[in-house]
């Protein structure tokens, strides 16, 4: 990678960090119920939903009845999708013919994108129709995405309020996540990608003859107003099978920046909203800096791989003329080359998003690593919009669980005393994620209907696995593009993984919200561990790896280890 390369990421990382406080601070005052400057034009609307939903603003839900009705919303929203897919066939604003979703591949599919995972085992302009992308995967984009940025609020009431039965109202916090930040965000996103050249339209598809006399069907449609939310959202599901990769997605070096930046925008800024909503905005500085350490190691990682030629060109003479191959571009636009390829895919797979601007399947062995690695650690570095703080919490009281044992006193963050319960409600919430990638990953190898999926044999083959179930569990949507997931077993099986990752996830995290409400504050001590300072970012990052990601060494050795000593090592 040159100093081009360099300079880009630099540019993304100080872009990103400038943007944090601005749309966190934004977001700290629309979930606290402040003024923003939308509340005037939105402010009606907001109420109008209230009154015909038939929702009391000001009635507080306990945690149980909050997540009764978050389990509600999300069951009605896959079985209305599941119903679009199967039907679509028979349905308006299908101008290509598409036909019905089989039920494995349907089931799929609304689990998916309800769930804010996105995983996609089909390419979205060869099997939806219009109606589909927009009233069925879009609105799920929204909402899904809604969803988990309502659990983090009432996870983070939980840590500032004193003595609460109540963590908030389940529909006043989603509603206002999807009016006052992901529409406004995605309306503006969309205005500019059509400005960089996404279509928008519903017209049917087009018939162009190439240079060489063959008929190619190009493909078009209400693009721009997806790709907006998929990437604001942290939803991740293409438009078109190849994603951002496609010139209709991405089509300019400032798109790709712009979509880029938005990958990690509202799940950093989350970081700053819990700073400012806890009372202590080193809180959140502290977590922005474990997630940034984390996110900086990443990329450097992936770059530095995908930067080196690939040995087996090397072994075979393809460096005839003895200068360098100038890194592995395999699966690579060109357009984009080494250093965007490279700080999208550690982005997505920090940011359980999915999309992609290249092919996983086509790096290098430790590069594709590292994407697989920010999965296994349960999403945590920024994460999902609302997801990856709240995963991220998890680890924090495990962390001042550790710190308490070193100095023989009771654990307390933020005030409050982390006691067995929490612990155990936090550790269920970790060995989710181990239980959905190594279970679901260990049937695949061992059951004939899961290997029939693997392209490469060998290690490959086991990183086509584990990548598989890792951006399932993980909720990512991410996939090594080797690997055929568009059969009934892993269709199926991969449904679950998603499930299991994100509602056995949710339901510990919305039990520690109510928990911690309950309790009263403990005024700090001279014994009190500081949480906010270089030795907590340390002690974090490390449980961070030791307990997330060494769970998954011994995979990761039969995997995209022993792939790399099996291609050498090029100097």
């Amino acid at each position: 990678m040159d100093s081009s390369g360099l300079i880009q990421i630099v540019l993304y990382l100080v872009l990103l960090t400038a943007l944090t406080p601005i749309i966190g601070e934004y977001m700290a005052r629309v979930f606290s119920g402040g003024k923003t400057v939308a509340s005037r034009v939105i402010g009606p609307l907001e109420r109008g939903i209230y009154r015909v939903c038939g929702v009391d603003p000001a009635r507080e839900q306990h945690w149980t009845g909050y997540a009764a009705s978050l389990l509600a919303f999300n069951l009605l929203g896959v079985l209305l999708l599941y119903a679009l897919l199967r039907l679509q066939a028979f349905l308006p604003l299908n101008p290509a013919g598409m036909t019905a979703m089989t039920p494995d591949l349907a089931f799929n599919t609304a689990v998916s994108f309800t769930t804010n995972t996105n995983w996609q085992s089909y390419s979205g302009e060869a099997a939806l129709s219009y109606l589909s992308q927009m009233a069925g995967l879009t609105v799920q984009n929204f909402v899904s995405a809604a969803t988990g940025m309502a659990v983090l609020v009432a996870l983070i009431r939980g840590f500032s309020r004193r003595s609460a039965r109540t963590v908030g109202n389940f529909w006043v916090d989603m509603v206002r996540a999807t009016l006052y930040v992901l529409l406004p965000l995605s309306i503006v996103t969309a205005l500019f990608l059509v400005w960089q050249g996404v279509p928008q339209n519903l017209n049917a598809y087009v018939t162009a003859e190439t240079v060489e006399g063959a008929q190619q069907v190009i493909a078009q449609g209400p693009a721009a107003s997806q790709i907006a939310i998929k990437q604001i959202g942290s939803n991740g599901g293409g438009f078109f099978g190849i994603n951002s990769a496609h010139p209709y997605e991405n089509p300019t070096p400032l798109s790709n920046l712009v979509e880029m930046l938005q990958l990690l925008l509202i799940a950093s800024g989350l970081t700053w909203t819990f700073g400012r909503m806890v009372g202590d905005l080193r809180q959140g500085v502290a977590l922005f800096a474990a997630m940034g350490l984390m996110l900086v190691v990443g990329i450097g990682v992936t770059a530095w791989a995908e930067g080196r030629p690939n040995p087996a060109m090397v072994a075979v003479g393809a460096d005839s003329l003895g200068g360098s191959l100038g890194g592995n571009m395999e699966g690579k636009e060109v357009r984009f080359g080494i250093a965007n390829s490279a700080l999208w895919a550690v982005a997505t797979t920090a940011a359980s998003n999915g999309s992609v601007n290249a092919m996983h399947d086509s790096f290098s062995a430790l590069g594709g690593m590292v994407p697989m690695v920010n999965m296994m650690l349960g999403e945590v570095v920024f994460g999902g919009v609302g997801a990856g703080l709240y995963g991220m919490m998890v680890y924090v009281l495990l962390a001042v669980f550790i710190a308490g044992l070193m100095v023989g006193r009771t654990p307390e963050y933020l005030g409050k005393k982390i006691e067995a319960k929490e612990i155990k409600l936090a550790m269920f919430a970790a060995l989710t994620t181990c239980f959905g990638i190594l279970v679901f990953s260990a049937l695949a190898l061992v059951v004939p209907a899961g290997l029939a999926g693997i392209q490469e044999p060998g290690p490959h083959g086991l990183s086509e696995v584990l990548y598989a179930y890792s951006s399932a569990t993980g909720n990512n949507g991410s996939a090594f593009g080797g690997y055929t997931a568009n059969a009934p077993y892993p269709n199926t099986t991969i449904a679950l993984a998603i499930l299991l990752g994100r509602f056995l996830v949710i339901l510990p995290v919305l039990a520690i919200a109510g928990a911690l409400a309950a309790k009263k504050s403990v005024p700090a001590s001279a014994g009190t561990f500081p949480t906010h300072g270089p030795l907590f970012v340390g002690l974090l990052v490390g449980t961070v790896v030791i307990v997330g990601g060494l769970t998954f060494f011994p995979a990761l050795s039969l995997g995209p280890i022993a792939e790399h000593l099996m291609t050498g090592v090029v100097p």
